[in-house]
């Protein structure tokens, strides 16, 4: 297979009738809120638009083997980068089964691991902004502490996704691999 890209990735995204507040946090505090949908990333990079046909098959497969299951977004966390720079974000419980999801995937597309080398291994996210300083962090996790009505939803299908290589360009779902359906 070809190079990996940034311009790709193998996610969750919540239905969008779940996506109102998350948005309305991301609007005023995500920079990246015009070119991601609200998602949790479980490959990424990812292999090219061009492969997907091929990939498809393979991790359509896997997901016949995986039941669907209930998502909590109740809490918030943030990671700490250089310079007193933070990114916030919802913690999707339970995080056993994002990680089992994710880890059969790398097993199935094993260079695809990119972010299972950070610092902790892969951490299920959903990012929702970036804060300067530690003060700001406080503050704005109490707000949204304080505001927050967890949401629930039915993780049904991951999603293969892309944008253009252009600066501005969004993201959009290419592809939606279905899971094994509850009984």
């Amino acid at each position: 297979m070809k190079n990996k890209t940034h311009t790709t990735a193998l996610v969750i995204i919540p239905p969008m009738d779940v996506w109102p507040p998350i948005q309305e946090i991301r609007r005023v505090r995500d920079r990246h809120f015009n070119r991601w949908m609200p998602h949790v990333n479980l490959i990424y990079p990812f292999y090219p638009e061009s492969e997907f046909n091929n990939l498809e098959t393979l991790v359509s497969n896997l997901c016949k083997e995986i039941e669907e299951f209930e998502v909590n977004l109740s809490r918030f966390k943030f990671f700490k980068h250089r310079n007193n720079n933070f990114t916030v974000w919802l913690e999707p419980e339970p995080i056993s089964l994002i990680k089992e999801l994710q880890s059969k995937l790398i097993n199935l597309i094993p260079d695809c691991d990119d972010l299972n080398k950070h610092e902790g291994g892969f951490t299920p996210h959903l990012s929702v902004g970036q804060v300067v300083g530690k003060q700001e962090l406080k503050a704005v996790l109490h707000l949204l502490d304080r505001d927050w009505n967890p949401l629930k939803f039915v993780l049904k299908e991951i999603y293969f996704i892309s944008r253009e290589i252009q600066k501005n360009s969004r993201f959009s779902v290419k592809r939606a691999i279905g899971l094994k359906k509850s009984l």
